[in-house]
């Protein structure tokens, strides 16, 4: 009964994700319905076959592993500009604990030496490394695998097909290098297409991150969190497209090409400039998830030291903090976010009891950006269920918030200039699309999980 009422609510958010996609269609009665069926049957495939199937299982299982072990290279490069730091441990001392949010002060210090010393880093490193992959051509062996294998089955443009796949690699401004010279001719479907799979993927510098941020110093975990958001950016690449078709269905078929040649985009002279131009664009998106991350959390704490005030209205704190069980210390941003998101979060499958955590982490993804929900699902492993920690890593995996609008347009926008209006007037749709296929995702492993 239990497996039962897992895989109904799974597909009733299935359905309802599905119903909002055809509701916000630019033309319904242009909706490819096949594509639809082989993109979400090949999600739930991907999912039986790496939580379920043993041999595949294991192997992404030995992926994970393999990844980990290359994790601590970064650790290395750390050890050398920053020395070897003490262990550190929390201890709760009386009092130490925020007034407002009711963090304890000791774990505000923790998480913030393990993303300065062991986050960063890791984006940089992993940078580097992809930026050495592909000036040796082993991402566009696996780019163009993946591509071939969209173009036959879900019938796409050449183009959209490449970008797609590189998503999966890559980060969303540099996953349209890949196709740099077809950009300026894609119609518009395929642009969405294009913005949706980077909105929906992660970057591999930022997937080592939160590897390194959920996992720890933990190898069992590592490998646990990097074979779930391994799995997560695949199946979102399918997700991606349904939605973004269903939102701007193709109607220019003659203008479109499957062509699956990945073009030859020099990113350097020889490997050491290739791994210097990697660590640079590493460098700037560790300043830049920094930087975002202190904005956006002294916006956050500012917004909640008024809602607390509020709070203490009538002994609102009091009476929230009794009811929730003493998850939230009383009105917060959070808890309106946990509130406004809940019920997404039921139909994705998670448990009751998680609904107002699972709902924050979605809101905070999509209001702000992922870095800082899984920051907030790093803390609340603890009181949180196995299966709702494991769809909310799903359904964080993504870079659909609405920073990343300006991101693309800024990124896309500079290799065609003259998309750049067409870039603005799809970036909603985009948001929309990329966040719908993270939800997919997050819904169709929850039936396969099945607690």
């Amino acid at each position: 009964m239990d497996a039962f009422m897992h895989i109904s609510r799974g597909l009733l958010g299935v359905t309802f994700l599905t119903v909002v996609l055809f509701l916000l269609s630019n033309n319904r009665s242009a909706i490819n319905w096949r594509l639809v069926a082989v993109g979400l049957g090949s999600q739930l495939i991907i999912a039986l076959m790496v939580l379920k199937a043993p041999y595949v299982k294991d192997l992404f299982e030995g992926l994970a592993g393999l990844f980990t072990k290359v994790l601590s290279s970064s650790e290395a490069g750390s050890k050398m500009v920053f020395g070897t730091w003490p262990t550190v441990t929390m201890v709760q001392e009386p009092g130490g604990a925020d007034p407002v949010t009711g963090e304890p002060t000791n774990r505000i210090f923790v998480v913030g030496y393990i993303f300065a010393f062991k986050v960063l880093p890791t984006i940089i490193f992993f940078s580097a490394l992809s930026a050495a992959l592909y000036y040796l051509g082993v991402l566009q062996v696996f780019v163009r695998a993946m591509a071939y294998v969209m173009v036959r089955t879900m019938r796409l443009s050449g183009a959209e097909s490449l970008a797609a796949a590189a998503n999966v690699f890559m980060g969303q401004t540099e996953a349209p290098l890949v196709i740099k010279p077809y950009v300026a001719r894609m119609t518009k479907s395929e642009l969405l297409c294009l913005m949706s799979g980077g909105m929906a993927t992660i970057a591999g510098s930022v997937f080592a991150a939160y590897v390194q941020y959920l996992g720890g110093d933990d190898p069992v975990q590592r490998a646990h969190f990097a074979t779930h958001l391994l799995t997560a950016s695949i199946m979102s690449a399918p997700a991606a497209i349904v939605a973004s078709k269903m939102l701007f269905p193709e109607t220019e078929h003659d203008k479109i090409s499957q062509d699956t040649n990945v073009p030859k985009e020099s990113l350097g002279s020889n490997m050491l400039d290739a791994i210097s131009r990697g660590t640079g664009d590493g460098l700037r998106l560790a300043a830049n998830v920094g930087a975002m991350l202190i904005a956006f959390t002294a916006i956050v704490f500012l917004l909640n030291k008024g809602f607390h005030k509020i709070g203490e209205i009538n002994d609102v704190n009091a009476w929230i903090a009794h009811l929730t069980g003493g998850r939230y210390n009383g009105l917060s941003f959070e808890l309106l976010l946990g509130l406004i998101f809940a019920p997404l979060a039921w139909l994705l499958g998670a448990d009751n009891a998680d609904l107002l955590a699972v709902g924050q982490l979605l809101g905070q993804k999509t209001t702000i950006n992922e870095f800082v929900a899984y920051g907030s699902l790093e803390q609340m492993k603890a009181t949180m269920s196995p299966k709702s920690i494991v769809i909310a890593t799903y359904a964080l995996c993504g870079f659909s918030n609405f920073a990343s609008i300006g991101i693309q347009i800024g990124g896309i926008g500079a290799l065609a200039p003259s998309r750049m209006s067409d870039l603005a007037e799809l970036g909603i749709k985009a948001l929309i699309a990329g966040s719908v296929a993270c939800f997919y995702t997050a819904a169709i492993v929850g039936m396969v999980a099945q607690g």
